[in-house]
């Protein structure tokens, strides 16, 4: 993404960079979804609302014939976890009620650090408005792993927090709700921000 806005506006007629714009955010609308409505008695409404939504995200990909990995994997887990609420006896149903957000964050973590071995998910985005020449670029490719890597590592703290919640008592809601929102709100501005870094050295270079 060294170039990313170099192309926009009504110099080509792209769109401005889904990860300025909001892409990849709102794939993670399902998650927070999930993370917000899930509780002891509604976490099963959560996964089915969840699931809703990342199906109606889905669509307008999937009529192109793509799909974006946060989607498909919001698409499986969520279906998985609703299914169970219907077939699993009470005693795993209280595990899975217990661990359900703790899961979710995980999850996405591990699909966050899986993606840095083959394309980083934050690439399919960013493929929406950079020109293809430039996706195989080390530099567009580079930018990608490290806004992967740091979304990998905000859900895995997060999944963390949560679970140490639940051997806590007082600090509940900072460790399931002020943490991670504010590393929520620092995850979106680092976005915002290293991709426009990563062009002006770019421009600095080349200006050497």
């Amino acid at each position: 993404m060294a170039h990313l806005h170099e192309r926009t506006g009504s110099d080509t007629g792209t769109r401005p960079s889904p990860l300025h714009g909001g892409g990849v955010i709102l794939s993670f609308a399902p998650w927070i979804i999930f993370d917000v409505i899930a509780g002891p008695s509604t976490w099963k409404l959560a996964a089915f609302t969840a699931l809703v939504a990342s199906v109606v995200l889905s669509l307008p990909d999937l009529r192109h014939g793509t799909a974006k990995l946060l989607n498909v994997a919001a698409i499986l887990f969520f279906g998985v976890i609703w299914i169970l609420g219907f077939v699993l006896d009470r005693q795993d149903l209280i595990w899975l009620e217990t661990y359900a957000q703790v899961l979710s964050n995980g999850v996405l973590a591990v699909v966050a650090f899986a993606s840095l071995a083959t394309m980083p998910f934050t690439e399919q985005y960013a493929r929406e408005s950079v020109p293809r020449e430039l996706w195989n670029t080390p530099a567009f490719h580079r930018t990608n792993q490290v806004l992967t890597a740091v979304w990998a590592t905000v859900f895995l703290v997060t999944a963390v927090l949560g679970l140490i919640a639940l051997h806590t008592s007082g600090l509940g809601d900072w460790f399931n709700w002020v943490i991670p929102i504010i590393l929520l709100v620092l995850a979106i501005k680092f976005t915002k921000w290293y991709p426009e870094y990563v062009r002006g050295q770019a421009r600095s270079a080349a200006l050497r």
